[in-house]
């Protein structure tokens, strides 16, 4: 991992039942280059990210210059103070939001490159191989839960697993409810409709935004077993932001994010 200034990280590494500390925050590590530190061919990867909301004094800078690896097949759970850049990174990361324009930046999912695509590139490619868990459910609401599971699998063309798709709906208990639409579900409910969904199609990415802001003690934990196993067992990469330690914990790393 190597954040560039301005830009102010602790990675906390999971490491043979204790933890590895390290700190980075400019070019070297005690003479040591940072380049040595970031995994080999990452799952994702940015480099240069700024993000800018606003004009005059009224400017926020969400993102400075942030350089980072996420390495593939391993759980990172993003976590900082309200306002600190976490949401925007992991939208930007995904491709949602558009960064700054800056000829030095890069975002490669899997090694392709985002940074720059059309609209319409970006959309295809994640549909193929990114899957999403949003703090707003986002879904379709004349669609049953069982529709909205399968939907975006639907529009790829493709047929979902039913073992898989069983096996998420009882572990999350929704077989009971998936013939009903989403004003007949509790929050907690159509959180757990947007988990499957996003898990369904086993995507090489999930970008999973406060996944159990929404749900019980017990739901929680169900979800984040089941993240921890999608990346042990399934080899997926999961990039989770929480304000939840507890949640953390079931991470194989912890990236502090301050002030962009």
């Amino acid at each position: 991992m190597t954040p560039h200034c301005g830009v102010s990280l602790k990675i906390i590494l999971k490491d043979e039942g204790y933890n590895r500390y390290l700190r980075v925050s400019s070019a070297t590590i005690e003479g040591m280059s940072t380049t040595t530190i970031a995994a080999a061919a990452p799952a994702v990867a940015t480099r240069n990210l700024f993000k800018t909301y606003g004009r005059g004094e009224a400017t926020v800078h969400a993102l400075n210059n942030v350089t980072i690896d996420f390495e593939r097949g391993k759980f990172t759970a993003i976590m900082g103070p309200s306002g600190s850049g976490k949401s925007t990174l992991m939208q930007t990361l995904a491709t949602l939001d558009t960064p700054d324009r800056n000829p030095e930046t890069s975002i490669q999912i899997g090694g392709t490159e985002l940074y720059g695509q059309k609209d319409n590139q970006l959309t295809e490619f994640r549909r193929e191989h990114v899957g999403f868990i949003f703090q707003a459910f986002n879904l379709v609401p004349t669609l049953t839960a069982g529709q909205n599971i399968a939907l975006p699998l639907g529009l790829a063309g493709k047929k979902p697993d039913p073992v898989w798709r069983d096996y998420l709906v009882k572990t999350l208990g929704l077989a009971e409810r998936l013939n009903h639409r989403p004003e007949q579900l509790s929050g907690g409910q159509q959180q757990r409709v947007a988990i499957v969904r996003a898990l369904l199609s086993r995507p090489e990415v999930v970008f999973a935004d406060e996944p159990t802001g929404n749900l019980d003690s017990n739901s929680g934990t169900e979800v984040l077993k089941l993240l921890r196993d999608a990346a042990t067992e399934q080899k997926q990469t999961i990039l989770m932001v929480t304000h939840d330690a507890h949640a953390a914990s079931y991470a194989d790393r912890v990236v502090f994010l301050k002030d962009g």
